[in-house]
């Protein structure tokens, strides 16, 4: 460590995820440990952040764990008027400090994967039943292509294709050919 830094490790449990009302993440366990290394006008603030944190898996809406293992880094200046842009955060200088708890918060979240998923045949077997019975799938015709149309007729009656759309598939047809 550096001769002008100090190293701060915090512990991130539910509590920390339930008083920062996190909109994502449900629970967690990590440990956050912060150095911060004073420059000339410019504090830099580096994160280690590791552990597992809970959200609802994107499909079946069960508790999904995921692991998390993120280094990130900010830098803050003291000014005039608080600024936060990209990586660059300016304090008022009458306050003197800044308040890390919503940058943990981000750079877990952004750690994470875009798709919150469980691995194939491990989601919730009765919501996926559930999912499955509001599928849709379109009946194909007797020549084995699927059918364009949305399965009314033109008075919005089961049954016939609207005519348009059999035009169009005798075009397409052509094509095929």
């Amino acid at each position: 460590m550096h001769a002008d830094s100090c190293r701060y490790t915090y512990e991130l449990d539910d509590a920390f995820f339930a008083d920062i009302e996190a909109p994502e993440i449900r629970k967690g366990r990590l440990r956050a440990v912060l150095e911060v290394r004073k420059g000339i006008e410019v504090y830099r603030l580096s994160f280690h952040i590791e552990g597992t944190v809970v959200v609802p898996c994107d499909r079946c809406l069960d508790d999904l764990e995921l692991a998390v293992d993120t280094d990130d880094r900010l830098t803050v200046r003291l000014g005039a008027a608080f600024s936060d842009e990209d990586d660059q955060v300016v304090v008022p200088e009458e306050e003197g400090f800044i308040n890390v708890a919503w940058y943990l918060y981000e750079f877990i979240e952004l750690s994470l994967p875009m798709q919150h998923v469980h691995p194939d045949g491990e989601c919730n077997p009765a919501m996926m039943e559930a999912l499955r019975s509001h599928l849709s799938v379109e009946a194909c015709e007797a020549d084995g292509e699927e059918d364009a149309g949305d399965g009314e007729d033109t008075d919005g009656m089961p049954g016939a294709t609207d005519p348009r759309w059999d035009a169009l598939k005798k075009i397409l047809n052509n094509n095929n050919k």
